[in-house]
């Protein structure tokens, strides 16, 4: 009997150690849960459907995913509230979500974004999507930054952005209940610190890639971007004609694959690239003044505004812009300039060609992207 009741105690004593582990996560998805709108399970971050031809070589190598910071799931949940936390500005009125909105393309509707007391941005906002694919590595518009892990720290500690300190951010990261817990699943423990939330955010940013975009969908059918897309209709497929083959707008030269990002910092001849130093700040080469960076043109038609000074408002007057409004300058890109004349070169579409350029345009909208839940607000309103 004595050792019967022994075997009992045993049992019962284990099964309450087993309740207690099963209860601690438990407790820690209602302590999440209770602030956060978020699935039990983590979104697929790390893993997404990418369609086949996101595996061509030319593509992979643009891939600026560091070593050390790979997407997990967990990691780029963390990031994705880390993104959408207004906290993490001094007067708690931005996040980093304010300048890179979801429904316009991750960029900002007002031409320079305002800051936490009310200050703007010298510089518009740039979109975020495909951002893991610009195969140097470098950020911001001057590429004054190294790397994402780099860049994503610097607006909360810009005094006219969000207005913070690292000690400040950690100090209100560590205050609330949810944040320890979600950099154990990310991490490995609890420990909140600069370096921590870097690759948090770098993973979330990274994670914004656009591949289901009517383009993307016709394009998996076939094997190269350059034949006619079974799937578009002929004033798409014309429209496509002219961004990718045709010699005088080669549109494509610049916006390089199927991610249509840029290869490198390019001067476009806008209003403001003879004032604006561009990367020529870090450089310090004579023939990088004026050369910036370009996002990728996924969702290109909901954005309000273009380039780097927001000087252009609506895709009619960026087409204007590439059509007959390049300005001089000695910076200025080979593919848009005449191989003769050595003047900006005048591209001369007609309004057949604006109109089916536009509808090619259109097809690069990923409304499933800007419309998953995966990468919207989640804290509950």
């Amino acid at each position: 009997m004595f050792t019967q009741n022994r075997i009992l105690l045993f049992l019962f004593i284990a099964g309450c150690g087993f309740l207690l582990a099963c209860q601690k996560p438990v407790t820690e998805r209602f302590i999440i849960g209770s602030s956060l709108n978020l699935p039990t399970e983590p979104f697929n971050y790390a893993t997404p459907p990418l369609p086949t031809f996101f595996a061509d070589s030319f593509i992979a190598r643009f891939d600026n995913t560091p070593i050390n910071n790979p997407i997990s799931n967990w990691g780029a949940t963390l990031g994705r509230v880390l993104f959408y936390d207004k906290d993490l500005s001094l007067t708690q009125t931005l996040a980093c979500a304010s300048c890179h909105q979801q429904a316009f393309g991750f960029t900002d509707t007002a031409r320079l974004s305002i800051g936490h007391t009310g200050g703007k941005t010298t510089r518009h906002s740039m979109s975020l999507i495909n951002a893991r694919y610009y195969q140097n590595g470098r950020f911001f518009w001057d590429e004054r930054a190294a790397s994402l892990e780099d860049q994503v720290l610097q607006p909360i500690q810009d005094s006219i952005e969000m207005g913070m300190t690292i000690e400040r951010m950690i100090e209100r990261l560590q205050a609330k209940p949810y944040y320890p817990i979600l950099y154990r699943y990310a991490f490995g423990s609890e420990t909140i610190n600069a370096d921590r939330t870097a690759k948090a955010l770098a993973q979330f940013v990274r994670s914004i890639v656009s591949y289901r975009a009517n383009y993307d969908v016709a394009r998996a059918e076939v094997k190269s971007r350059y034949v006619p897309f079974p799937k578009f209709t002929s004033q798409e497929n014309a429209g496509k004609d002219i961004f990718m083959n045709n010699l005088t707008v080669n549109c494509g030269g610049c916006h390089n694959t199927d991610l249509f990002i840029s290869d490198q910092p390019r001067n476009n001849g806008s209003q403001l690239s003879n004032v604006d130093q561009g990367i020529f700040i870090h450089t310090r080469n004579a023939n990088d003044l004026g050369k910036f960076k370009a996002p990728s043109l996924k969702s290109i038609l909901l954005r309000k505004y273009y380039m780097h000074d927001a000087s252009l408002q609506g895709i009619d007057a960026v087409i204007e812009h590439y059509n007959i409004g390049i300005l001089p300058n000695p910076n200025l890109d080979d593919h848009l300039v005449n191989s003769t004349t050595k003047l900006p070169q005048i591209m001369n579409l007609t309004t057949t060609e604006i109109n089916n350029l536009k509808a090619f345009l259109a097809t690069l909208t990923d409304h499933a992207l800007v419309n998953d839940e995966a990468f919207a607000d989640p804290f509950k309103k």
